[in-house]
């Protein structure tokens, strides 16, 4: 029986501050329709996809803040998206603002799901490496306060079973850690999905910008070989709201060879068939955890700070 899931990445160009949710989803169900086209059964989309990338601004009032979070999910502005897939059956993977209240006490998550092809959904991740400051900083060209809107995320990497695999999710800062993945990876994943909102400009070392797109596609290759997984990179790109973002959306194989990758800065589609059992490939070989890992040496970078 073959195992065999033919993915779509959906890349999204600039979401202005203006524009209403539904419109962000409108956008997304074009690309999930085009998905279908090309036989496609499984869309991610990017981090905070449903509205423009928030943290560059600093917000003194908590209500500021509030309007760009989802009290729940699926909600009105989400609801066709979620119909769509079911029409289509399609399964798909989004990234949101999630503001969560338990006793009274309000959490906020930068947060991406996993949503079957029976419109359900299946798996809920919680961005746990958040980039940025706490406070305002005046020099910077625009600011990144992850750090002052988010909560670390409380749900762990976990990998779930769906779509016929195991599928595990990640979000944008986390793919620069290897951890991410080798988490992931001991799990057994067999694809992971990940968006990301990526300046161009990186304030702390500008002498990086041009290597923005370089990077990116560095960390994402060598975990998918060092882990023997496909991975999805999805892009929210371009120029949005004076701040230029990368692109370079694509799909990976567990060689680590790039098989397809979004050329512009705007709402783009790329397909790839992903073969999860071409995992065996690595997992069996080079990287056999099982066999070759020497966790008794590697303590260190499990120990407290």
């Amino acid at each position: 029986m073959t195992r065999k899931i033919k993915v779509a990445a959906a890349q999204l160009g600039p979401i202005s501050r203006e524009e209403s949710r539904s419109s962000a989803v409108n956008r997304m169900i074009s690309l999930m329709r085009e998905a279908k086209k090309k036989d496609a059964n499984f869309i991610v989309y990017p981090e905070l996809a449903l509205t423009t990338f928030f943290p560059r601004w600093y917000f003194e009032k908590q209500s500021e803040i509030d309007k760009f979070f989802e009290k729940e999910m699926p909600n009105e502005a989400t609801q066709p998206l979620f119909e769509e897939a079911y029409k289509l059956k399609m399964g798909f993977n989004i990234g949101y603002a999630e503001l969560q209240i338990e006793d009274g006490i309000h959490h906020h998550y930068n947060t991406a799901i996993l949503v079957e092809k029976t419109g359900k959904i299946v798996g809920k991740y919680r961005k746990i490496h958040l980039p940025g400051h706490e406070e305002f900083e005046p020099w910077r060209p625009f600011q990144h306060l992850e750090k002052r809107y988010f909560e670390t995320g409380n749900l762990g990497f976990k990998v779930h079973q769906a779509l016929g695999g195991k599928i595990g999710m990640c979000i944008c800062n986390d793919r620069r850690w290897p951890e991410t993945f080798r988490v992931l990876g001991l799990q057994g994943a067999e694809l992971i999905a990940l968006g990301y909102n990526t300046p161009v400009h990186y304030p702390l070392a500008p002498e990086h910008d041009h290597l923005q797109d370089f990077h990116n596609h560095l960390v994402l290759q060598s975990a998918a070989y060092q882990n023997g997984t496909w991975i999805v990179g999805v892009a929210k790109a371009g120029e949005e709201e004076k701040c230029d973002l990368i692109g370079g959306t694509c799909i990976i194989a567990p060689t680590g060879e790039l098989v397809a990758e979004c050329k512009t800065l705007g709402d783009e589609l790329i397909v790839a068939e992903c073969d999860l059992d071409r995992c065996k490939e690595i997992k069996e070989n080079i990287f056999n955890f099982s066999l070759h890992r020497e966790p008794q040496n590697y303590t260190l970078i499990s120990a407290p700070k």
